[in-house]
């Protein structure tokens, strides 16, 4: 049990103004880009910017001391010492400035075409043409002029775009995806169904690619992909469609997807919603479909060779029956003609 620790109000103002990203890498941890805030590595739904800290899958937050006595689990004070540093001194402080105002959302422009996202959905990733196809009719995936991304579009009730998710469609190289700025997380994207289940993902590309792993009568379901680990698009859709009554989550087969379908899970069953964990076998869904992919190009290849195999002894049994009827055609004409043998017998026996 730890003694109780007097701290002055400086110091409580100086815990509270320590720069979270400079703290935690300080501690070793590894932090990824995520717009202009950061994002634990160990933990994709917990971002940090500045002094303060969010759990996007529980839905809360705070600043520097909620956020070691939470993620280290430590007591207030213990948290305050090592916010402080041995010195009673906290770790670069935050500077205070205005934030900047928010900028509106505003969707890329569409590309006249869609060759490079198709090129890289069906053949690259192997995600079903039909999918595809179904996404880009209802205005939810399309091509950019500038970049030539894929732009994954999440609709409102009444039909207008409110979120966007950009992919890079190189298929070597490093990647590149984002969510358009000012686009609200809560409508991200998705597609709404007539049956009371809901299978949540966390990117666009799993979300198709699980569909084109299961398509028998896909449209009647919903899907959602969280473009991260959010419960903010889960929670949207169960608002939007009070019938759900089925939550399937296929979240990534790896730590971070693991601790956020737990805490989905929690969510849902204060709501009284019936959840289940649905997992690929490789990291991701996307993982599992280009393994499918490549066996069934490896099958088609093994059928090819076998046809040509199959025609290659069919000449081979022709040929015997060609070589008899050349021999045939040969004696024919060897063999004298009618009327020939008798100037043969005469040319022998002088006649």
């Amino acid at each position: 049990m730890s003694s109780y620790i007097p701290f002055t109000d400086a110091q409580k103002e100086r815990a509270a103004s320590v720069n979270l990203e400079v703290f935690l890498q300080s501690r070793g941890e590894t932090l990824l880009p995520s717009g202009k805030e950061k994002r634990l590595a160990r933990d994709h739904s917990i971002t940090v910017g500045g002094n303060t800290w969010y759990d996007h899958a529980a839905m809360r937050g705070g600043g520097p001391v909620s956020f070691v006595r939470e993620q280290y689990g430590l007591s207030y004070p213990e948290a305050m010492q090592l916010l402080l540093g041995e010195e009673g001194e906290a770790v670069p402080i935050v500077k205070e400035r205005a934030d900047p105002p928010r900028k509106p959302f505003v969707r890329p422009a569409e590309n006249h075409n869609m060759r490079r996202a198709y090129a890289y959905l069906v053949r690259s990733r192997g995600i079903s043409r039909e999918v595809v196809n179904a996404f880009a009719k209802a205005g939810l995936l399309y091509e950019d002029a500038e970049y030539h991304n894929c732009v994954f579009i999440g609709k409102d009730e009444m039909g207008i775009a409110r979120h966007a998710h950009k992919r890079s469609t190189n298929s070597f190289g490093k990647t590149f995806r984002i969510n358009v700025e000012g686009g609200d997380p809560r409508y991200s994207f998705h597609h709404t169904g007539t049956d009371d289940i809901l299978y949540v993902f966390e990117a666009p590309i799993d979300l198709l690619s699980y569909i084109s792993l299961h398509p028998s009568g896909w449209q009647q379901h919903s899907y959602v992909a969280c473009c991260g680990v959010s419960f903010q698009p889960v929670q949207k859709m169960l608002e939007r469609i009070p019938g759900i009554k089925t939550v399937f989550l296929c979240l990534d087969n790896d730590e971070a997807g693991h601790a956020a379908s737990a805490r989905m899970a929690a969510s849902l069953q204060e709501q009284g919603v019936h959840s289940g964990r649905l997992t690929s076998t490789g990291k991701d869904w996307n993982d599992d479909l280009k393994v499918l992919r490549k066996h069934e190009q490896a099958q088609e290849q093994g059928q090819e060779r076998g046809q040509v195999q199959g025609q290659g002894q069919s000449l081979e049994q022709r040929q015997p029956q060609k070589s008899r009827q050349n021999q045939k055609r040969q004696d024919l004409q060897q063999k004298p003609k009618p009327g020939n043998e008798v100037q043969t017998a005469c040319q022998t026996f002088g006649c």
